[in-house]
């Protein structure tokens, strides 16, 4: 028995509660289960429950066994004064207050069914598989599948508003400067994301406004800050880049200490710094006001036509500054853009509308309904379990629930472990 089964059995309560008894015969009956409290303290507060003929009101803690009160330090500690009930699943030893009154306990042990147990053994400690539910997740209703997907991509959302809020802490609360430094990490890709994002960091975004007239300022700021323009190519277009760097960077005082060097190894010629960072410029010439514009984007369509530019012409023959190349077109795939959409421009949305008091409606979740379905090991693996709705909310679902919920054995906490555990 673990201990975050019980605090499922009693929140929801799993258990038969008619002629509830104390462990010394008292009835008991539960008029409120309480708050579920996932910080320190008690785990749940303001529970009202009937022993005898008193109505209390006050918290409930759960253990294992009635002896862990005084193995965690419990006795010892004043926020669990006001406890009104102690739930157990077994009783091992009386528990007392500091007015050494004993605590009413109830052990559940007799009123839980010896299904859930078993559904929960042979959930939770099936090792064997992929995921715990594999053997049982085609049997999964899937209305409840694709209900509890959706609601796990918000999850997914929320966690990422935490990072963007970190980013306008430090960048004064200016949303276009966070979006910058936000699109130039998915620029990077994995490889070069934080090498992109340390760039992105280095540069005031006041520069980046100011000189977004000129496409090659932005080049020479953003290949120079990135340590890209220290060797002695003969290229007019190379040479041009340079020396408008070393004018911006005596001007504006720029440091390039700390920057991460960016990588070129392992990565297709077309996802090459060089190419992604010339993109990136020919972006916020072409988009003078990227922020409010990915904001007011409704469609798919809409976001590929903001996201429809390329590299700059010296790239379509190069991939590098020393070395020619048969000639192509470097723009931005769909492919990339979908990814920006999901990894950048969906999560500031959703944070943006958060702050200005808006909730979650159907045209943004029709968004992220609008593109593919993502291609990985974990959403191919469970798709081959169960079949999924084809787009990226369900794929982005399918990696927080793996990552977050699946990896983790929290089976209580997730809908479809928590339908297979109580099922009859």
């Amino acid at each position: 028995m673990q201990e975050s089964l019980l605090h499922h059995v009693w929140k929801y309560q799993k258990f038969s509660k008619p002629s509830l008894l104390s462990t010394e015969g008292i009835p008991i009956t539960i008029k409120s289960t309480g708050a579920h409290n996932v910080n320190s303290g008690p785990d749940f507060f303001n529970a009202q429950i009937i022993i005898g003929d008193q109505l209390w009101a006050g918290n409930v803690e759960i253990h294992v066994k009635s002896s862990d009160w005084y193995i965690h330090g419990h006795e010892k500690d004043s926020n669990y004064d006001n406890v009104i009930l102690h739930v157990v699943w077994e009783h091992d030893l009386e528990i007392y207050r500091n007015t050494n009154q004993p605590i009413p306990t109830l052990e559940l042990q007799p009123y839980v069914s010896e299904t859930v147990i078993h559904n929960y053994d042979t959930l939770v400690f099936s090792k064997t598989n992929w995921i715990n539910c594999e053997t049982q997740l085609p049997s999964v209703n899937d209305f409840d599948l694709l209900n509890w997907v959706e609601r796990l991509y918000i999850e997914r959302l929320q966690e990422k508003t935490k990072r963007i809020q970190q980013l306008l802490e430090t960048s004064q609360n200016n949303w276009e400067a966070v979006l910058f430094k936000m699109i130039s990490r998915s620029f990077g890709l994995k490889i070069n994301s934080d090498a992109f994002m340390s760039m992105a960091e280095s540069i005031p975004y006041s520069l980046v406004r100011k000189h977004q007239h000129n496409v090659i300022d932005l080049e020479a700021l953003f290949f120079g800050q990135s340590g890209l323009l220290k060797d002695t190519t003969e290229d007019v277009y190379y040479h041009r880049l340079k020396e408008r760097y070393q004018y911006l960077k005596y001007k504006y005082n720029l440091n390039a200490k700390g920057i991460i060097p960016v990588k070129f190894f392992r990565l297709r010629p077309s996802n090459f710094p060089t190419i992604r960072l010339s993109q990136l410029s020919h972006l916020y010439a072409k988009q003078k006001h990227l922020f409010s514009t990915c904001m007011d984007a409704n469609s798919l369509n809409d976001l590929y036509n903001v996201f429809d530019i390329s590299a700059s012409d010296f790239w379509k023959t190069h991939y590098t500054f020393n070395t020619k190349s048969k000639t192509s077109s470097k723009t931005l795939t769909k492919a990339f853009i979908n990814l920006l959409v999901i990894n950048t421009i969906l999560p500031l949305k959703f944070c943006y509308e958060q702050y200005k008091g808006n909730v979650v409606n159907e045209l943004f979740l029709d968004l992220i309904r609008q593109l593919p379905l993502e291609k990985n090991r974990i959403v191919e693996k469970f798709s081959s379990i169960k079949p999924i709705e084809k787009s990226a909310l369900a794929s982005q679902g399918i990696l927080q629930l793996k990552n977050q919920y699946c990896d983790k054995n929290r089976c209580v906490h997730c809908a479809i472990g928590h339908q297979l555990i109580f099922k009859k």
